[in-house]
């Protein structure tokens, strides 16, 4: 049975329109990205079946191009599609720093943080830099490595900070493993960056380990 043959209310599409998108399923919302099925199967019967085949829907959105465009009712246009939405949401999160109110708690920043760094197979470390009342200047990616790690160096920390005549940071990265807990390592570097900034008058505000859960604030643990 096609969704076009379902009572009007019971629709996805109409149910997100006077309902909103949270009182969707997450097979649901992935029926209305998807727009139609295959013979004999619904866009919602389809959906059910990538969600059961990827493990759920955060797994169908980390797919590389070539697992997702061989699923049947896929293919290489509904990766672009869906890669495109994705970084329109990341954007999103970007733009509601940008210039917005002033940070007050580690917690504005996680869900952002989270968004841009949680997925990298490699570890990340990237920076955002603040305003002296706190406001989001910018976002840069600062270092890039391996699985295992990302070589750090203060000096460029400190180099980018002054070209955006920043009176804050808050820097972060990934652990690909998935694990955020912080390592002796993590602490270390973040006294170095703390010391350095602070020869040119920049403030560390936090640094946060992005993994599969909550990432760790090490201002909340007491490092900074």
């Amino acid at each position: 049975m096609s969704i076009r043959s379902w009572p009007r209310e019971e629709r996805p599409r109409e149910r997100l329109i006077h309902h909103g998108p949270q009182s969707l399923s997450d097979a649901e919302l992935l029926a209305i990205f998807l727009r139609t099925g295959r013979r004999g199967q619904s866009a919602v019967a389809l959906a059910r079946e990538l969600l059961a085949a990827f493990s759920g829907l955060r797994g169908l959105l980390e797919a590389d191009r070539q697992s997702f465009a061989a699923r049947p009712g896929l293919g290489d246009a509904k990766y672009a599609q869906l890669q495109a939405a994705l970084e329109i949401a990341r954007r999103h999160l970007g733009e509601q720093l940008q210039r917005g109110p002033t940070l007050s708690s580690p917690a504005q920043t996680r869900t952002y943080l989270s968004a841009l760094l949680r997925d990298h197979p490699s570890e990340v470390f990237g920076g955002l830099f603040l305003d002296n009342r706190h406001r989001v200047i910018g976002y840069e990616e600062l270092f890039r490595g391996t699985i295992d790690g990302a070589s750090v160096y203060p000096r460029e920390v400190v180099r980018r900070a002054l070209a955006h005549n920043a009176a804050a940071v808050i820097v972060a990265h990934n652990h690909p493993s998935g694990v955020a807990e912080p390592s002796a390592a993590d602490e270390a570097l973040t006294h170095r960056l703390r010391e350095a900034l602070g020869l040119v008058d920049v403030r560390l505000l936090d640094h946060f380990v992005v993994g599969d859960g909550e990432p760790v604030s090490l201002a909340e643990r007491g490092v900074l």
